[in-house]
């Protein structure tokens, strides 16, 4: 009787006990951000278009841990196994942190984030540069169809540029400038700014634990 090698065997049994886990969003960039960042971990990682008619959750929460909380629930009951969600905004201190949680929705869901980004400076006309503090805060919920497995939240501290800079990243990325770095988001190289982002650092501390439960 042929029989595999031992180390094959070992391989096959610790690649079917991997953990698989749902990217729970249909953002291209963010999805290739977190399998960036992700890289390292022992999970296989699904994407959300391999659930066919996956729900289109409504973002309804009144903070962002609501939000992904939610998120990741829902999904986690429709694909019956383990999903991440996340939620993410820009906080600008000088518009009593607007856009927050809506940030995705900021002028209408539909228009895009040039709009959004313009229309936000124009908000902050005449706001002296050192009063134009902001952050992006990132929370990501884990949970199975049964619970909630955990949740972490991490944010990045920054300005307010006064005008469009760098065509890299997305979202509110060109007008968010970093001042140890002296450019925005956008002009960031992407492995600079998977060092230093909110949802790399939201990531590192989801993979710490993870890792506490995958082992």
């Amino acid at each position: 009787m042929n029989r595999k090698p031992f180390s094959e065997s070992v391989s096959f049994v610790l690649l079917t006990m991997q953990k698989r886990i749902v990217i729970g969003t249909s953002n291209q960039k963010k999805k290739g951000e977190i399998r960036e960042i992700l890289a390292g971990i022992p999970v296989k990682l699904l994407d959300l278009e391999d659930f066919k008619n996956a729900p289109d959750v409504v973002e309804d929460g009144a903070t962002f841990e609501e939000n992904a909380t939610k998120k990741a629930r829902e999904l986690a009951n429709y694909c019956k196994m383990w999903v991440m969600a996340d939620d993410s905004g820009l906080e600008v201190d000088a518009l009593g942190k607007k856009p927050g949680v809506l940030s995705a929705r900021y002028c209408g869901k539909e228009t895009g984030y040039k709009e959004k980004c313009q229309r936000l400076l124009e908000e902050m006309k005449g706001v002296a540069f050192d009063k134009r503090t902001a952050r992006f805060r990132c929370s990501i919920a884990l949970a199975d169809p049964h619970k909630l497995l955990l949740v972490v939240e991490a944010k990045c501290e920054g300005l307010i540029a006064t005008v469009p800079h760098g065509f890299k990243g997305f979202g509110y990325d060109p007008i968010f400038y970093v001042p140890e770095y002296g450019q925005t988001f956008a002009e960031l190289k992407p492995e600079e700014k998977n060092r230093i982002s909110h949802r790399a650092l939201a990531l590192r501390l989801f993979s710490e634990r993870l890792m506490e439960l995958v082992q």
